[in-house]
């Protein structure tokens, strides 16, 4: 590899014309300077000066590196410019991975904190499956992961789970299907049409399990891996899909939709996860600090599931 202070006395001595007046501007005594020009060219195993009379010419090879040289400690000078007048108050920037089965308005609430931090925060997400994003994170491609449950067993991934809290689940339906199948919550899902997470939630598995608990028996039309895929497919009036409870008013807001009944038997929840068993990064210690203010909703018990509410 190149030594760039013997290059520098290189492009020094090609400027000033000869060794000599190179040395009045390094401060360096002739010997010096002409002791590492000779490593430069050893390590280049080309001459780069020849002596004409009392003058040092270029040769060829010579010109090619002083044209490298040039553009070397120009762009050499313009860094330490840009660097010189950054601005005081650069943003920090916080890089998330957030887990595809993660509800898009879940992972804007939990995130939400660190835009209210004193110092300026630059958030950059990055949408993945967890597996692809913890491999991100192991190589500190992003600062933390947000999913709905903890590192797998199977993945050989070194890093901290974090718990955010849990919360209930809802189920959502247009009016027109919800007409057909909002009595007597949940029996009123045995044999309706049901949009599921895919197997890559954590959540599906609990679905089906408390589905076999109270010998219930929907008919699954579809399963997706992108939870808002899901409920486009449910305002379309597809089938009945479920959310996190907490963001219902949104759900119900955006989609167009009303909800037939809620459970606390089922919980939906929530990591976060890092390579820091303390966490130490200020938007991570905000995100965690205030999750569980909302996720578990207040009066909550286990077990408990409800009919809609007549206003939903």
């Amino acid at each position: 590899m190149i030594n760039y202070k013997h290059l520098h006395y290189f492009w020094v001595v090609a400027k000033e014309g000869g060794i000599a007046r190179a040395s009045e501007r390094l401060h360096l005594t002739p010997q010096t300077i002409s002791g590492q020009i000779s490593l430069l060219e050893d390590n280049l195993k080309e001459q780069l000066f020849t002596r004409v009379g009392r003058n040092l010419e270029l040769t060829e090879a010579g010109r090619l590196v002083l044209s490298y040289a040039e553009e070397i400690f120009s762009l050499g000078g313009e860094l330490e410019e840009v660097v010189r007048n950054l601005p005081s108050t650069r943003p920090m920037v916080f890089k998330v991975g957030v887990a595809d089965v993660v509800p898009k308005s879940i992972a804007y609430r939990l995130l939400a904190p660190a835009l209210r931090l004193p110092e300026a925060v630059r958030i950059v997400c990055r949408e993945g499956t967890l597996d692809s994003l913890l491999a991100e994170l192991a190589v500190h491609r992003v600062d933390l992961v947000i999913a709905d449950g903890p590192i797998p067993q199977e993945v050989s991934v070194r890093g901290f789970n974090h718990p955010l809290g849990e919360c209930g689940i809802s189920f959502f339906a247009t009016p027109e299907l919800a007409r057909k199948y909002k009595k007597d919550f949940p029996q009123c899902l045995n044999g309706a049409p049901l949009l599921l997470p895919s197997e890559m939630a954590m959540v599906q598995s609990r679905l089906l399990q408390w589905f076999d608990r109270l010998h219930i028996h929907p008919r699954i039309v579809a399963e997706f891996d992108d939870s808002a895929l899901m409920k486009a497919f449910g305002q379309a009036g597809t089938g009945i899909f479920i959310a996190p409870t907490p963001i219902a008013a949104e759900v119900k807001k955006q989609y167009g939709v009303v909800v037939i009944g809620e459970t606390e038997a089922i919980h939906e929840q929530f990591y976060a996860i890092s390579v820091e068993r303390k966490i130490s990064h200020p938007a991570v210690a905000a995100i965690t600090e205030t999750a569980r203010e909302w996720l578990l909703r207040d009066g909550s018990r286990p077990g408990r599931h409800r009919k809609s509410r007549k206003k939903a």
